[in-house]
């Protein structure tokens, strides 16, 4: 019965993404490149496969959030110079940089079934989302951009600037990717604080890391500093957890 249904899963990953893959090809390539979209359908098969239409529904989430956040104030961006390359479309490097780490986390639960990986599973993407909507409409709408490491006033989109208004919006991000992680039930209520909070220090860490690191070391690009954003916002939350737990 179980390798039945373990089975029957595995299928139903495979023929809805190849789905929604083909649908994907047949559009314009304005939120994934054509590799992009090769990649991404094997991201949903092993998130469907691992956790379920409840892991899917969640990255579809970020993807559709982030995408459409791309666009927010795309006019202001481009004559500044900073929006995003491919005009916001993702390639294979955009989409592990962001799910990598979400995806060891899946399959972590599927090896051993233990809520902190779907903890860590929902707090990676909430980061990865706080980091997208914080820098989009930071670049966009930011009055005032400053370097975190000295709050030296810098320019819009230089790694490692901060501004009130992408602040706000990052953690906006990462409370919505936390209730749609609560809706599904793959998080507990209490947990949706716990995101935000990882995903605020993970995010500033970033910004750290950008200012201090990303500049000196051609490994460091942005995608290498997404992934260890997303980490660091999943062992951000854990860590709470156990906080929390010995208190």
């Amino acid at each position: 019965m179980l390798d039945t249904l373990f089975s029957n899963v595995w299928l139903t990953a495979i023929a809805l993404n190849t789905v929604l893959g083909i649908i994907a090809l047949a559009l314009p390539r304005k939120a994934l490149t054509t590799w992009g979209i090769i990649h991404a359908w094997v991201l949903g098969i092993l998130l469907w496969g691992c956790l379920g239409w409840q892991g899917f529904a969640l990255m579809c989430s970020y993807f559709i959030l982030g995408t459409t956040v791309t666009y927010v104030g795309k006019d202001i961006k481009e004559a500044k110079g900073i929006a995003e390359k491919r005009s916001g479309a993702r390639g294979p490097e955009n989409l592990w940089g962001s799910a990598a780490v979400g995806a060891g986390c899946a399959v972590g639960y599927a090896i051993q079934p233990d809520p902190l990986w779907l903890l860590g599973y929902t707090a990676s993407i909430s980061t990865k989302l706080a980091d997208t909507f914080a820098s989009e409409i930071g670049k966009a709408y930011g009055k005032h951009t400053y370097l975190i490491t000295s709050f030296q006033a810098v320019p819009a989109g230089t790694e490692g600037a901060v501004s009130l208004e992408g602040t706000i919006a990052g953690v906006v991000g990462s409370l919505l990717i936390a209730l749609v992680g609560w809706l599904v039930h793959l998080i507990s209520g209490w947990d949706i604080a716990t995101c935000v909070i990882a995903a605020f220090g993970a995010t500033n860490l970033e910004s750290l890391i950008g200012a201090t690191l990303q500049n000196r070391y051609s490994w460091l690009t942005n995608e290498v500093v997404n992934g260890i954003n997303t980490a660091i916002g999943a062992l951000c939350a854990v860590s709470i957890y156990f906080a929390v737990k010995i208190l």
